[in-house]
């Protein structure tokens, strides 16, 4: 009897084993490659061309073949004459996801009737690909209900939620965002990337190792304290302001089209594919294009960030650990 439960002991000491053996192999093999088709600030009531932009990015898509697809926000209003750059969006058949930007409620329209027409039930949420776990953030908050236009902040209920979130990561954190959470993002950036950082020094495995984000046109990444912030540039143009305005298309477009004067535009859209690797890199495909018309620079327009403004998105490879 003794040798009978001896050796029945030791079948079960090695089934065992083995259990732990496949589950380990299991949550292994779940932390894969990603590969995220983006692009941010469409802009779609700005721009005359818009139908051609969104669409290019599209019939890109399906060469590409990412795992999902995501627009980082100010893509259009809810307006019934934008409604084919939803159709359009519309058809891609794989995983796709919304940012809100500052401009989806222009022209009178609300949080509410943006986020029915994407089907979101919230303006921030969080999905898993790849073992990989994304958090899209909301950076239009209101501070207070008394200040009028744009704010860029992170109210307490969300920031709250965010804190709670990212404890149930299984796999590396990476953040979507409108407005950045870097040195030049929303007033209240510095208390999250302490919070990202905090959770950073605590959780070695799921660490938030990106933040990528739109709203200011740029090309540019830098990391901070160990987590890269990734502007991604407009698919567009570069806004200048009214005392840069320049018609650059013909009178009928600069008629109907009444801002486009006051941009930069590119003459190609800007859009990229992000591959994320468990081994440690961030891989940005480059998409390179020419200004329509004069450059910023030809214009007067000011040269403190000339470094970020260009028709470009370049390409990148960046390191994390």
């Amino acid at each position: 009897m003794p040798r009978n439960l001896s050796l029945i002991s030791k079948c079960i000491l090695v089934s065992f084993g083995c259990f732990l053996s496949m589950s380990h192999s299991s949550l292994a093999q779940k932390l894969k490659k990603v590969k995220i088709g983006m692009f941010t600030d469409l802009h779609i009531a700005t721009m005359h061309d818009g139908k051609e932009r969104i669409t290019a990015f599209m019939d890109s898509m399906k060469t590409a073949k990412p795992d999902f697809i995501i627009e980082l926000g100010d893509f259009n209003t809810v307006a019934p004459k934008y409604t084919y750059a939803f159709d359009i969006w519309d058809t891609y058949s794989g995983p796709k996801y919304h940012v809100i930007g500052n401009h989806e409620m222009d022209g009178g329209y609300n949080l509410q009737q943006a986020l029915a027409r994407r089907n979101m039930s919230s303006s921030y949420y969080s999905f898993e690909k790849n073992g990989f776990y994304f958090i899209v953030l909301d950076g239009n908050d209101k501070k207070s209900p008394d200040v009028k236009g744009y704010q860029e902040h992170m109210n307490p209920p969300q920031v709250a939620w965010l804190k709670d979130e990212l404890t149930k990561a299984k796999g590396p954190i990476v953040i979507f965002s409108h407005q950045g959470l870097g040195k030049d993002g929303i007033d209240n950036a510095e208390e999250v990337r302490g919070i990202l950082e905090a959770h950073n020094a605590q959780n070695k495995k799921t660490k938030v190792i990106a933040n990528f984000y739109g709203h200011i046109h740029y090309d540019r990444a830098e990391a901070v304290n160990g987590i890269w912030y990734v502007c991604i540039n407009s698919m567009s143009y570069k806004w200048l302001g009214e005392e840069y305005g320049h018609v650059r298309y013909s009178d009928e477009v600069d008629k109907n089209f009444k801002w486009i004067k006051y941009t930069a535009p590119y003459k190609d859209p800007l859009y990229t594919v992000v591959e994320i690797s468990p081994a440690g890199t961030i891989t940005i495909s480059g998409k390179k294009t020419s200004w329509v018309g004069p450059s910023p620079k030809e214009v007067g327009y000011p040269q403190d960030n000339a470094a970020y403004d260009i028709p470009e998105i370049r390409a990148r490879t960046l390191k994390f650990k």
